[in-house]
């Protein structure tokens, strides 16, 4: 897991069919002081992000799958599982 800020949305009018009618984002990952770093997922949003928004990224595939109720079969490795409202880092 980790947390990143959504950057864009990816649209694809062909897609596996696993893909159904969700929402594609693009998300960069950030440090826990929230500087954006320069790695990025594509990732399948189902929590209603946005871009700007921080999110909790779900990037194991076998985890990802059953969060979509897809085991043991899917083509989808990362899932936006939570909008992240703050991020407190001890010192």
């Amino acid at each position: 897991m980790y947390i990143g800020r959504v950057v864009g949305t990816v649209v694809a009018t062909i897609k596996h069919p696993h893909f159904g009618n969700r929402k594609l984002l693009l998300v960069q990952k950030e440090t826990p002081e929230g500087r954006l770093t320069p790695a990025y997922d594509i990732c399948v949003d189902v929590v209603q992000a946005g871009v700007g928004d921080r999110v909790l990224v779900l990037d194991e595939g076998n985890s990802a799958r059953q969060i979509l109720n897809m085991e043991p079969y899917g083509a989808i490795r990362a899932v936006i599982v939570g909008i992240v409202d703050a991020v407190d880092v001890e010192q």
